[in-house]
């Protein structure tokens, strides 16, 4: 009987091993699939690459589906084009919007010089930006 209670002992720490493994693995897994953030300052407009911005208003379930539009974005078109956001309620935000007049879940495209050439408001796919930002 003492022989089967140490055999059992042994295995615990093996089992919580396990465990604790599987949930950083699992965790892991869960970073690299969220969506990679996006920049809230905005002194890159008009620095030598188109730039596109979305008014992100957080109380709007759009915003949420077209950050991940843009996401998807971003991964085709990679360092082609400058994916910003300006962030209803914050001081970075609030200026871009009060400069340019824009609304929220509104996507406003600078060409390289920075000059304000295209908007529409959300929600637009990732092919459409594509096609919209070239």
């Amino acid at each position: 009987m003492g022989q089967h209670k140490s055999s059992s002992t042994r295995r615990k720490p093996w089992l919580a091993i396990g465990v604790i493994t599987s949930i950083v693995i699992l965790l892991g897994l869960l970073l690299t699939l969220m969506p990679k953030g996006f920049k809230m300052t905005h002194e890159q407009i008009g620095t030598g690459l188109p730039a596109l911005v979305f008014v992100y208003d957080p109380n709007l379930e759009v915003s949420g589906s077209q950050t991940e539009q843009m996401n998807e974005a971003r991964d085709y078109l990679g360092e082609q084009v400058l994916f910003l956001v300006a962030q209803v309620g914050t001081p970075e935000g609030e200026q871009l919007i009060a400069t340019h007049k824009a609304s929220r879940a509104e996507l406003l495209l600078f060409d390289p010089s920075g000059s304000l050439i295209k908007r529409q408001f959300a929600l637009k796919t990732s092919s459409e930006i594509i096609q919209w930002v070239r």
